[in-house]
């Protein structure tokens, strides 16, 4: 219910935002500020994809998590950015901050549990069998033209 309610409350609020903020700074300011809001956050997301693939190279394992993490926060920094609105721009900057992710990256990893993590690299796994297969199909005899059913069976 909860969400329901959430899904209402957001556009409303940013609704709201919208009266109360393009009031105080004016049409051409707010216009302006959504545009610039929404290319920032398109830079974001561009250049997100290259600088994370490099952080994400340079460690393996779980010393690759802590920068994909920020990536990702990055990303939906980038995503709320280019939503129209004051709210979510509010909150697509905040994720910019460093220590904001380092402190959300902190109350969600109390709430994961991580039960194992592993990557395999040279050998096949020992029960993996690479094989090449073909399907035979066995003819049946045929009465009249048409095909008798299977004697495994009872029709």
């Amino acid at each position: 219910m909860w969400v329901f309610a959430l899904l209402l409350a957001w556009p409303m609020l940013e609704i709201g935002l919208f009266v109360v903020v393009g009031g105080w700074i004016g049409l051409w300011a707010t216009l302006a500020w959504v545009i610039l809001s929404a290319m920032l956050g398109i830079a974001l997301i561009r250049g997100l994809g290259m600088s994370a693939l490099r952080e994400v190279r340079g460690g393996g394992g779980i010393a690759a998590l802590q920068p994909m993490a920020h990536s990702a926060l990055i990303m939906l920094s980038g995503i709320l950015l280019m939503l129209p609105g004051f709210f979510t721009d509010f909150l697509g900057l905040l994720l910019l901050v460093p220590f904001v992710r380092t402190g959300l990256i902190a109350l969600l990893a109390s709430r994961v549990q991580v039960h194992g993590f592993a990557a395999r690299r040279g050998q096949p796994r020992a029960d993996w069998v690479d094989a090449e297969y073909e399907e035979v199909v066995p003819e049946r005899d045929k009465i009249g033209g048409t095909t008798q059913p299977s004697k495994w069976r009872e029709d």
